[in-house]
């Protein structure tokens, strides 16, 4: 995480679900290169300040298949979904 507001009660969270929490150092985008990267392509939908309260599952649905079936320069570019499949079956 990057030490937000919204983990503050990491410690129980964590706790409950049996797993570790990470903290990045601020202002440190590179220690976490994945999620700055997701997000940049969650703020390609859902602008900053987007009121999440607006949004239909519907809508959500739709861009969550968009995004996986872009394909990704990391994945040589297949889709998320197709390496999902390949890894599950």
């Amino acid at each position: 995480t990057d030490n937000g507001i919204e983990f503050r009660n990491h410690k129980a969270i964590s706790k409950a679900l049996g797993c570790t929490v990470y903290f990045a150092d601020p202002y440190c985008s590179g220690q976490k290169g994945a999620v700055e990267n997701a997000n940049k392509i969650l703020r390609e939908f859902f602008p900053k300040g987007a009121d999440f309260r607006q949004i239909t599952q519907e809508e959500l649905n739709k861009i969550q298949y968009q995004i996986n079936e872009r394909p990704r320069k990391k994945l040589n570019f297949s889709t998320p979904k197709i390496e999902f499949y390949r890894r599950i079956t």
